[in-house]
């Protein structure tokens, strides 16, 4: 009886039970007779209160023990009500089904047995950690980014004023911020201005709106401390673990294996960086690989929480730190890059970013990882919908890599034969057609600057001329009284 008893107060939980008490409760007013109660409480003065209350306590406690023994009834003879339930699972029961994340016989019953094991409402602390997240990347711009900046010499872009045009800021706000050839016509014939004007403001009202090296540099300082204070805190809880140095130890009591404490928080804090970088994809820099770069965090994302609660844990710890280990130094080099005068400590960084990219994520994470989750997985589990899934998405970050290796080959192409880093391919012009902008803005301004020059050598030479002439006329004046001077001396 007690143990059906306490099955009683976890299954109060349960949905089911909520239907069960209706049945239950009435068969246990008929068996004990609640009208008959009720008419002698009706009688009023021939009864005495206090017997007629101790019969009702002592009615309400039989009822309460026969709803327990009917209960516990039932429950026996339905044991699926016994199994732990969660209340994220209660949501999508057909989500969070046992075939779907475990291997074949293992349920989620079977985990909740387990001391410390990784269950799914966990992730929750997720949502709070990337709020936080944000938060302290706010402060962390405006209190430490800066005078980091100016130890780095940070370089100002240069823009050019706006002149105030209703029409065309109209049409740049609301239309096109790239006008075509037919809607320059259309604006000089508006605005009564030339095609070379239009042009100009056009370029420098999008020069005007791209983001400044500040911001830049205060995203790629954020990214890199974070980066490097994660790859130091997994690399110091992974190093003497045995699944760090044997990948087979991933699959060695799998999946009842117990997640340390160390990297549960190396889990949360990971997942909630992601999730605050994905939500502020909007305010940061809007790169080349924009698109690469969404697909990047939800992919992670939905990677981390899916490892998480299958407790692909083990191996979840070694695509972190993989990950971890490079972009540090992209970040570092990035910064370095929008100083002056660190142009060779940039170009070294890179170097050495790119050796290790292509060494982890094109050599060791395949080799290693993939194959360990592909293949060394099937000696311990047949596969499972969890397994095609996970295995789907380590694939996606793979293509990433492919993408993001072309890129970086192309600027070491352009480092090896030009001898510097004239372009960041990978991620740090904001577009092509702002690079072509550039490419013409620098023409024009070159041809303005120029005009600029000969302007002013104009009116310097001219006035220099002035005092040459001025000076011939005077020295003619002074050699020909000199003349006259001399020649009344002969005459004399």
């Amino acid at each position: 009886m007690t143990v059906f008893s306490s099955g009683l107060r976890s299954s109060l939980e349960l949905k089911n039970f909520r239907t069960l008490n209706t049945p239950l409760l009435l068969n246990r007013k008929r068996c004990f007779g609640i009208s008959g109660i009720k008419g002698h409480s009706a009688v009023g003065s021939s009864i005495d209160p206090r017997r007629s209350f101790t019969k009702k306590r002592e009615w309400e406690n039989s009822l309460l023990d026969g709803l327990i023994a009917d209960s516990s009834f039932y429950l026996a003879t339905h044991p699926q009500l016994l199994q732990p339930s969660s209340d994220s699972m209660d949501l999508l029961p057909d989500l969070w089904r046992h075939e779907y994340w475990l291997p074949p016989g293992i349920t989620w019953r079977d985990m909740e047995q387990m001391q410390e094991c990784p269950r799914p409402r966990d992730l929750l602390f997720a949502l709070p950690l990337a709020l936080g997240f944000i938060v302290l990347r706010l402060v962390f711009d405006r209190v430490v980014a800066p005078p980091l900046g100016r130890c780095v010499g940070l370089r100002s872009r240069l823009r050019m004023a706006v002149a105030p045009a209703t029409k065309l800021e109209s049409f740049y706000t609301q239309q096109n911020r790239q006008p075509s050839q037919s809607d320059i016509i259309s604006l000089m014939a508006q605005c009564d201005k030339t095609q070379r004007q239009i042009e100009t403001w056009f370029r420098h009202r999008r020069n005007h709106d791209r983001p400044s090296y500040t911001k830049r540099f205060c995203e790629a300082c954020w990214r890199f401390f974070f980066y490097l204070i994660a790859f130091l805190a997994g690399l110091a809880t992974l190093i003497n673990k045995s699944w760090f140095w044997d990948q087979r130890e991933c699959w060695t009591g799998y999946p009842q294996q117990p997640i340390e404490r160390a990297h549960f928080w190396y889990y949360q804090l990971e997942l909630g960086f992601y999730l605050s970088l994905l939500l502020c994809v909007s305010v940061d820099v809007k790169r080349k690989d924009f698109k690469e770069q969404v697909i990047h965090h939800i992919a992670t994302i939905f990677l981390l929480g899916f490892s998480y609660c299958s407790n692909y844990v083990r191996i979840g710890t070694l695509v972190m730190l993989l990950h971890d280990s490079s972009d540090f130094l992209l970040e570092s080099a990035k910064m370095f890059n929008y100083g002056t005068g660190w142009r060779k400590t940039c170009d070294t960084l890179f170097v050495i970013f790119a050796a290790v990219f292509l060494v982890t994520r094109l050599v060791v994470f395949p080799s290693k990882i993939i194959h360990t989750t592909l293949v060394l997985s099937m000696e311990v589990f047949e596969p499972f919908a969890g397994y095609y899934f996970f295995n789907l998405l380590l694939m996606v970050l793979q293509a990433l890599h492919v993408f993001w290796a072309v890129l970086i080959l192309r600027m070491a192409n352009k480092f090896l034969f030009l001898g510097k880093l004239d372009k960041d391919e990978r991620s740090d012009e904001e577009s092509e057609l702002e690079e072509e902008d550039d490419d013409k803005g620098e023409g024009e301004e070159k041809d303005e600057e120029g005009e600029c020059c000969w302007e002013r050598s104009k009116d310097a030479l001219n006035s220099k001329l002035k005092m040459l002439n001025k000076s011939f006329v005077l020295n003619n004046l002074n050699n020909h009284r000199a003349a006259i001077v001399s020649k009344m001396r002969k005459a004399r």
